[in-house]
């Protein structure tokens, strides 16, 4: 039989990762405004109470329009694009929620936040496993033994010992997609019984 055991537990590390990009056709002059909005996107987070050891900031990658092959990019407006990123590494995940709920605060100081994409998606974490898995272990245990006894009081058997057990994979997954803050822990365990007249 098989018994099995859900449970939704809070994340507990979030990583966000705030891009944005520059533009300019002079080198000097997009380096002080990548340092310039670095500190507007620092400051901001410090506003929200988020530490200084949380956030990290990258090398901005910059991108040459005139060095590119294609025949268009001599009509590009400006020469040099540069992508940005300040990621926040937290332990404070209701802190940092509520602080991305007020990203527009960054938009109105003159800061073009780039959309998420394959590296620059917020990701919540749940590292916490050893501390609920004893008690779901034991309640998918429970559930299976359940299981098992009904099989044997249908087939006019008793319940006897266990055979043999396996715990069976743990997976955390997101609850659903608009609250990937909140996991969905689950385990399934298979255990042998022996039947007896």
């Amino acid at each position: 039989v098989k018994g099995l055991s859900e449970k939704e537990v809070p994340a507990n590390i979030v990583i966000w990762p705030i891009a944005f990009t520059e533009a300019s056709n002079d080198l000097t002059e997009l380096y002080e405004q990548i340092n310039t909005k670095t500190k507007i996107i620092r400051n901001f987070l410090k506003k929200q109470e988020i530490k200084k050891t949380e956030i990290t900031v990258s090398s901005p990658k910059i991108e040459d329009k005139y060095a590119q092959s294609y025949s268009n990019s001599r009509n590009a407006p400006y020469r040099y694009v540069s992508t940005s990123r300040v990621t926040v590494y937290s332990e404070n995940v209701k802190g940092v929620i509520k602080a991305m709920n007020k990203l527009v605060e960054l938009g109105r100081k003159g800061i073009t936040l780039t959309g998420p994409n394959y590296d620059a998606r917020t990701e919540f974490l749940f590292t916490k496993l050893n501390e609920v898995k004893p008690g779901m272990i034991q309640e998918a245990t429970k559930n299976a033994r359940e299981v098992a006894t009904k099989f044997a009081t249908d087939s006019d058997s008793k319940l006897g010992k266990i055979k043999k057990a396996r715990q069976g994979q743990f997976s955390i997954a997101n609850r659903d997609s608009s609250t990937p803050n909140i996991k969905k822990v689950r385990v399934v365990s298979t255990v042998e019984y022996y039947l007896t007249d």
